[in-house]
């Protein structure tokens, strides 16, 4: 393991976890859009994420072999993907966006976005950006003090 490893593995989980924030940001602002480029209300999105590939040669002596996945080298965003749960309908003939015909006549399909769950993922991301903060920081106090046992 190199120096800087645990500082490389905690950046990479602060900037999965900015991209996350970010996203539910965009949900939350677009919680009432019932009208997008792409046609038809606001869907949620979500990032998908996964962990890096490591180049670590590191195993761990307590555990066998075949159960031995390595010590990981940090998350990376593998895509950032739409919600395909249903839209929540309700009832408003007098919207714009009102359906005009057939059984769901009046009914306005608003966004997938539930403002608790966004709320509970925001909070939840920033823990985890909190965290990776603070590896980061006993990371940098360890080197120093190494440093100072060198002198």
């Amino acid at each position: 393991m190199g120096l800087f490893t645990s500082i490389n593995i905690a950046a990479s989980g602060m900037t999965a976890e900015r991209l996350r924030t970010d996203v539910i940001s965009d949900n939350i602002a677009n919680a009432s859009t019932t009208r997008t480029q792409e046609g038809g209300a606001f869907r949620r999105s979500r990032v998908v994420l996964a962990q890096k590939e490591g180049g670590i040669d590191w195993r761990n002596p307590f555990l066998p072999a075949q159960l031995d996945r390595g010590p990981g080298s940090g998350v990376r965003v593998m895509s950032v993907e739409k919600d395909t749960a249903d839209l929540r309908m309700v009832y408003d003939p007098t919207h714009p966006d009102a359906i005009q015909s057939g059984p769901k006549a009046g009914y306005v399909e608003y966004p997938n976005v539930n403002i608790v769950t966004e709320m509970v993922d925001l909070i939840s991301a920033s823990r985890s950006y909190e965290a990776n903060s603070s590896v980061i920081q006993g990371s940098k106090e360890m080197f120093m003090r190494a440093l100072e046992i060198g002198r």
